[in-house]
């Protein structure tokens, strides 16, 4: 079995991609194959709507780190996704990683896998609401499933780098998104 996590910061090692590291322990520790994709150190490209990939079924912007992802989509079961709240939206990285999926929206790539989403915002009303919608959204076009912390997506509050290590409670539902996500997968799983 094979996880992606995704953050979609481009902050390196700050709030959200703690959250994602803390939701991916779980599938560690169950021996599932971990990919951490963390757009603080990683290149996507914006879409240039040109639509060639309909035709084609390949995009026409190469040298970045967006082929990689697709043939780990490919072959992933489950994605976790975080991104922090930018003017209420996902970030600007994560957004053009968003716009780029359409290469591979008709082939269904991502159709019956997983996926969880993080919201990381700076107060209480900060965008997380939206930032979840927005994670949630993509799953549903993709066909993925979208699977529950404890009621929705992890919504956390963080303002600072590293605020995040001072709140057992959101580090202890990043892991519950993890293991959610693996007892729907061996469900799932079982079920075939």
């Amino acid at each position: 079995m094979k996880v992606i996590g995704i953050s979609g910061s481009p902050r390196k090692d700050g709030n959200t991609e703690i959250l994602v590291r803390e939701a991916l322990k779980p599938f560690y520790e169950k021996g599932w194959e971990v990919t951490e994709f963390f757009l603080s150190s990683k290149t996507i490209k914006p879409c240039t709507g040109c639509e060639t990939c309909k035709e084609t079924g390949t995009c026409v912007i190469k040298g970045d780190d967006m082929e990689f992802l697709i043939s780990e989509f490919e072959e992933c079961d489950a994605v976790v996704i975080g991104s922090p709240a930018y003017y209420r939206n996902v970030t600007a990285q994560l957004k053009a990683l968003f716009d780029r999926s359409f290469v591979f929206i008709d082939r269904k790539i991502l159709a019956g896998k997983l996926g969880g989403a993080i919201a990381v915002g700076r107060g209480e009303g900060g965008g997380q609401s939206l930032v979840l919608s927005i994670i949630h959204n993509y799953y549903l076009s993709m066909g993925a499933l979208c699977v529950p912390c404890e009621i929705n997506g992890l919504s956390a509050r963080a303002d600072k780098p590293g605020d995040i290590l001072k709140q057992e409670k959101r580090l202890r539902q990043a892991r519950i998104l993890g293991e959610n996500i693996i007892k729907y997968a061996e469900m799932m799983y079982r079920s075939r």
